[in-house]
């Protein structure tokens, strides 16, 4: 038998609305699957809370399941709900006592062996601890004392700005006030003179702000026409020709090339100092011999002399 989508997603949501109660009632202290009672009784003051718990001989069976204010009675009413196995007489006495320091109130069940067995609902009699109620009032007590301490200190000190107050000496604040009036009467005297200041230049301030006016637009402008100059393709050639030179110095000084031979070659070098004596000699020949190389077509042989060195 094959199941429909609509059947389980009804099944689920079911599912889910009976997890969330029992979820709710379980964080409450009930047990939806435990058969318990619940009973009803009440207090001149309320010192519990929800869930505390209820014992009997100190064993835990059951807890608070409800506390309510009764506006006739004025009263606190309690509803607890105890294990169902648990068999009270309606002449048992509900007690609350503390706990513990850090355990809080809780309520005890003092069971009676006479009477009929309460049901369900029934309202049972009820007391408190005697060390509770000492304890409550030696709160209520310290409470009193911190308060009346507090009053008394905020009597000083209401005594103490009223003295401030009134006081005329150099310290009080009569004479402080006095101080401030005339500091402010010195900051508006000031500020007079500021203002008949600027008015009376307020032509040259005007002038100058439009100077910075223009300076700006000026400025604004010269910006403008250097980001529309194509700066970076002129940078760019410029790297490109300074890697270019850098290239060529570095060919010149490993000695590559006619450049790099000169200035590199010992023999070369040699070679062009040893031609340049020669011409030297040549040219002192010309001018010492002239007729010499005027007869070039002559057969008569004329002999070479040295030069006569100086």
């Amino acid at each position: 038998m094959k199941i429909s989508k609509e059947v389980k997603t009804g099944i689920l949501i079911l599912s889910g609305i009976f997890l969330f109660i029992f979820g709710f009632n379980y964080l409450k202290g009930q047990n939806l699957f435990e058969d318990s009672h619940v009973y009803y009784t009440e207090f001149d003051y309320n010192a519990l809370t929800t869930s505390s718990l209820v014992t009997v001989k100190g064993n835990s069976v059951g807890k608070i399941k409800d506390i309510s204010y009764d506006y006739k009675t004025g009263k606190t009413k309690v509803a607890f709900f105890v294990n169902g196995e648990l068999k009270i007489s309606k002449n048992s006495i509900v007690r609350m006592y503390e706990a513990g320091l850090m355990g809080g109130n809780a309520i005890a069940i003092i069971l009676a062996e006479d009477g009929d067995i309460a049901k369900s609902g029934s309202i049972l009699k009820s007391e408190v601890e005697e060390g509770l109620v000492a304890s409550l009032s030696k709160n209520f007590s310290g409470l009193s004392s911190e308060l009346n301490s507090t009053l008394r200190s905020t009597d000083t000190l209401m005594t103490s700005l009223n003295r401030f107050v009134t006081d005329d000496s150099e310290n009080g604040l009569k004479s402080t006030l006095k101080e401030l009036n005339k500091t402010l009467i010195s900051f508006k005297s000031t500020s007079n003179s500021l203002n008949s200041v600027i008015a009376k230049n307020d032509d040259n301030i005007t002038t100058i702000l439009e100077r910075f006016k223009t300076t700006s637009t000026d400025l604004s402008l010269l910006v403008t026409q250097l980001k529309d100059a194509n700066v970076g393709a002129t940078v760019e050639t410029l790297n490109t020709t300074l890697n270019n030179l850098n290239k060529l110095l570095t060919t010149i000084d490993n000695g590559k090339g006619s450049l790099g031979k000169l200035l590199k070659d010992d023999g070369l070098y040699k070679n062009m100092e040893g031609a340049t004596e020669e011409l030297e000699a040549l040219l002192k020949d010309i001018k010492l011999h002239p007729k010499r190389y005027f007869r070039i077509l002559s057969k008569k042989e004329i002999p070479y002399k040295e030069p006569e060195t100086n």
